[in-house]
């Protein structure tokens, strides 16, 4: 392992390393319990939304020069309405969120403290609008026996609260993708948790 070496990226300059990104994600997210099948060319569209707002954010882990992890923070006000309607349903204020997204590191790289390093420096963006007094992101449910489900794998629930975060149960969405072995796209619920920013 060669020295890490970090970069960040906001807005339309996101898009110079759409590709790398695209093929960490479908790496990262193929493992349960996200099981995702993708596409580099479903993963360019829906990486737009960030390139098109001027205060997303990117953060980016290298090896060499390879890409091992990334994390990425938008504000809710410019998300998808997928991603906007619970908060909106319950009464939340649009400007005030900001948008957690990917979170995604390489095996190899995990235990080196890079996740603390992400939540840090996505906080920090967040700081840095007077708007924003809320960060969230969310997280798939997977039932229990799910025939995929390693049976040694742990849940990151304790990491999140350890950080701050709070499983809102009443904050739901269902985002749509295509599951490892699955002919069609199929309707995963998502939840969200939240922090109050300081």
């Amino acid at each position: 392992m060669a020295q890490l070496s970090y970069i960040t990226k906001t807005g339309a300059l996101i898009t110079s390393v759409f590709e790398d990104l695209a093929q960490l994600r479908i790496a990262v997210f193929k493992a349960f319990p996200y099981l995702y099948e993708g596409s580099i060319d479903y993963e360019k569209e829906y990486l737009k939304v960030y390139s098109e707002s001027e205060n997303a954010f990117l953060f980016v882990v290298y090896d060499g020069s390879k890409m091992v992890g990334a994390t990425t923070c938008i504000p809710l006000i410019d998300e998808t309405p997928e991603v906007q309607e619970p908060f909106i349903n319950a009464g939340i204020e649009l400007e005030s969120v900001f948008y957690f997204g990917e979170s995604i590191l390489l095996p190899d790289y995990r235990g080196l403290g890079l996740g603390h390093r992400f939540f840090d420096e996505r906080e920090a963006h967040a700081r840095s609008f007077s708007t924003c007094k809320i960060t969230s992101f969310c997280s798939v449910v997977r039932e229990e026996n799910h025939p995929l489900r390693p049976s040694d794998y742990q849940p990151l629930d304790k990491f999140w609260i350890k950080r701050g975060y709070n499983k809102e149960n009443s904050l739901k969405s269902t985002f749509e993708w295509l599951d490892i072995g699955e002919q069609h796209s199929t309707q995963k619920e998502m939840i969200y948790w939240t922090k109050q920013l300081s």
